[in-house]
């Protein structure tokens, strides 16, 4: 799933209220000793956590936003949607729904409930659209092959094709988004690993040795399969 965290089988039931939220910790001494490093990790969650809270209202309506703003003007996110549609599904804003997340993860795919996107953690609009794609990819696969959310081999099949296909492994990316300086080899390496690990997220997968099999089990042909694209978009 990777940070993603997206699998046709993902639990995106909506978000169970939110408990009274304890400003303790959403301060200024606490931003600062965050900035300082002298934060505790259970300092930072519970900063965090009631920023979230606090802002939850905001974040949605930006993420809602950009969702529509990319559903309109998009290219990528208007050719997935149109080849959804092709297959006989749908997706748009009514089954694409801005929520806040618990966790790293930046957005998720389950085939009743349809696109989750975390809206405080996805706050640029080229970001959102690496995940509505990624999510697509796995709509577009669930309904070209209907994947068995219980075979992990389908599953790796899957986050391959949307790590591959959604942007979010292109060079410039890695190299100015998240410090990947590699030139050889490094988009196949964070395809990999994006892969693996959303497998490794699987409960039936115990180590991250068996979740990298898994992956490498099924590479040769999903790598090269780019439907609906010609090739490799971006």
């Amino acid at each position: 799933m990777s940070n993603n965290a997206s699998s046709p089988s993902a639990n995106l039931s909506p978000p169970p209220s939110e408990p009274p939220i304890d400003k303790t910790f959403y301060t200024w001494t606490t931003l600062f000793k965050a900035m300082l490093g002298t934060a505790t990790q259970s300092e930072i969650k519970s900063y965090n956590d009631a920023y979230d809270t606090l802002h939850i209202e905001s974040q949605c309506r930006r993420c809602e936003s950009n969702r529509d703003w990319l559903f309109a003007y998009s290219p990528i996110i208007r050719f997935l949607r149109k080849e959804c549609d092709a297959l006989g599904g749908y997706i748009g804003p009514e089954n694409v729904r801005c929520r806040n997340c618990t966790g790293k993860q930046r957005g998720g795919f389950d085939p009743q409930y349809g696109i989750l996107l975390c809206a405080n953690t996805e706050m640029k609009r080229g970001r959102l659209e690496e995940t509505m794609a990624h999510e697509m990819v796995h709509a577009y696969d669930s309904l070209r092959w209907k994947f068995d959310g219980g075979d992990v081999r389908h599953a790796a099949c899957t986050e391959i094709r949307a790590s591959m296909l959604s942007g979010e492994c292109r060079f410039m990316r890695q190299f100015w988004g998240e410090g990947n300086y590699r030139f050889v080899k490094a988009f196949q390496t964070c395809v990999r690993n994006r892969a693996a690990l959303s497998v490794l997220k699987r409960p039936q997968v115990k180590s991250r040795a068996e979740a990298d099999k898994v992956v490498n089990s099924v590479w040769e042909s999903c790598f090269n399969d780019t439907r609906p694209f010609d090739e490799i978009y971006k």
